[in-house]
């Protein structure tokens, strides 16, 4: 009997072990290129915030799915007045922040409050500008008034600077975010990585994964023997650069590419001599060969753009013939400028490879009419203090992620300092019309103004190079917004 008993309990503990072994594995992690400054994405513009925060850490009262869509979040369901101002968001029950406090109301009050304060430093302010009065009406219902009606409010609220937080745990946000979602803070390792858990306490579908790892993977370089060493098992957005076959031609890997928000561009100051003259800003967009940039600093994969829309979205126009690529007329503009013997000037280059590959093609391209470029590479912490906040450069290229963001060339104060009082009519138009063909004839209309005027040279669409393990699903395929949502990613066996 003993030896009976033996027996059955050393088939029991191998059959465990044979289902332990084919159980599909809740770990992950994800290469990203660049480190988040911190991890609050109400308090800074870095994308790469939203990149490791968004659903996963944050949530809003709507959010945006893969397809772009708007769909339910920490607001069930809502009702919108008939003159459009009035929005009452009916909000879920049992949910808990991840430090065990419940949420109500009072925080999306909170929240919305904060965000378009005077003294708010909220990096997409202007989402809120039109709010007039946040109500809560009760612990479950939030009613909250904007001064006209807005085509994009509920998208709007839907984005990464738009999410809700707590009042107790708000300004520690940076260093330990407190939020809502699937996932919570582990730890961060700072230069290296930053850890998620599942929450357990979650109020809606449970994430599979139990872990998320996102390791800082700066040079492309380190990307794919990271990624055959199995060190790292995904890449959102992967810097390929030259290996990209070598990974396409793997069968251990699925290589999916796809379209980003990202209007990557040859930004200008364009209240900095000379590029305050127009005639030098449209010689710089007749110099430059779109196509060879792309090449360089896309692998060849991004898409031409004539103005700052993506051409996945509903209303894109192509402009990229307004100022082809012409040497002599450029030269020509230059002469209008009275520059006809060039100038010199400096860009600014983040440290992403599309920037720095890209910066050096365009310093070739200029050459050949006189521009002479100092290029100076920054790292981004440096790009965001003196190019973004102190307006401190001539040049710089940089890929803008925010969804359907055209209106920034409207605020006041914008590092590209340009002001064009027709286009900003425009913008407070397109702002209170709700009709979609309106909408889309006003969106023609910006973006024509952009390309005419060229307050940057408009040079790619960002593509989306998804690299991840064969046996992950649940990957988005595009970025219609800035992050890596992990709430359907899994492991098949």
């Amino acid at each position: 009997m003993k030896l009976w008993k033996t027996i059955l309990a050393a088939a029991v503990l191998s059959l465990a072990a044979a289902t332990s072994a084919f159980a599909a594995r809740t770990d992950l992690t994800l290469g990203i290129v660049l480190e988040p400054p911190h991890l609050d994405p109400t308090a800074g513009a870095a994308a790469a915030i939203g990149e490791v925060t968004y659903a996963n850490v944050f949530e809003g009262l709507t959010r945006i799915d893969d397809n772009g869509q708007v769909q339910p979040a920490l607001a069930e369901s809502w009702a919108v007045s008939d003159d459009g101002k009035v929005y009452t968001f009916k909000l879920r029950s049992g949910v808990k922040f991840h430090d065990g406090s419940a949420f109500s109301a009072d925080d999306v009050k909170f929240s919305l409050d904060r965000a378009r304060a005077k003294d708010s430093l909220n990096p997409q302010k202007q989402l809120f500008a039109h709010i007039t009065d946040v109500t809560a009406v009760n612990p479950t219902t939030v009613k909250v008034t904007l001064d006209g009606p807005q085509g994009s409010f509920l998208y709007d609220m839907g984005q990464v600077a738009a999410v809700i937080v707590a009042k107790a745990s708000a300004e520690g946000n940076k260093d330990k975010p407190i939020g809502t979602g699937p996932f919570k803070l582990d730890h961060w390792a700072k230069g290296s990585e930053i850890t998620l858990v599942k929450n357990s306490d979650y109020w809606g579908t449970a994430a599979a994964l139990d872990k998320a790892t996102f390791r800082i993977v700066p040079d492309a370089a380190a990307a794919v023997p990271a990624l055959l060493s199995g060190d790292i098992q995904a890449f959102a957005n992967m810097p390929a650069q030259d290996a990209l076959a070598q990974v396409q031609s793997d069968p251990r890997f699925s290589v999916v590419i796809g379209s980003t928000e990202g209007e990557t561009i040859l930004s200008i100051n364009n209240k900095k001599p000379p590029f305050d003259k127009l005639p030098v800003r449209q010689a710089l967009a007749s110099a430059i060969d779109r196509s060879a940039v792309i090449a360089a600093a896309s692998n060849g994969l991004g898409k031409p753009i004539g103005s700052h829309f993506s051409p996945g979205d509903a209303g894109y126009v192509d402009l990229t013939g307004v100022y082809p690529h012409d040497i002599a007329k450029a030269k020509e503009y230059l002469k209008e400028a009275g520059l006809e013997n060039g100038f010199s000037a400096t860009i600014k280059l983040p440290p992403v490879p599309y920037a720095r590959d890209g910066g050096q093609v365009i310093q070739s391209q200029l050459k050949e009419i006189g521009v002479n470029l100092q290029i100076i590479p920054v790292e981004w912490a440096e790009w965001l203090s003196q190019v973004f906040t102190n307006k401190d450069y001539d040049l710089t290229i940089v890929s803008h992620v925010e969804p359907n963001d055209i209106d920034i060339y409207s605020r006041p104060g914008y590092y590209f300092q340009y002001d064009n009082p027709k286009f900003n009519d425009l913008i407070k138009e397109l702002g209170t019309t709700v009709d979609k063909d309106k909408r889309l004839e006003l969106l023609g209309e910006t973006q024509r103004i952009l390309a005419h005027d060229v307050p940057a040279v408009y040079l790619f669409e960002l593509p989306k190079i998804g690299v991840w393990d064969a046996k992950l699903q649940g990957m988005w395929t595009n970025w219609p917004i800035e992050a890596d949502d992990l709430t359907k990613v899994k492991w098949t066996d």
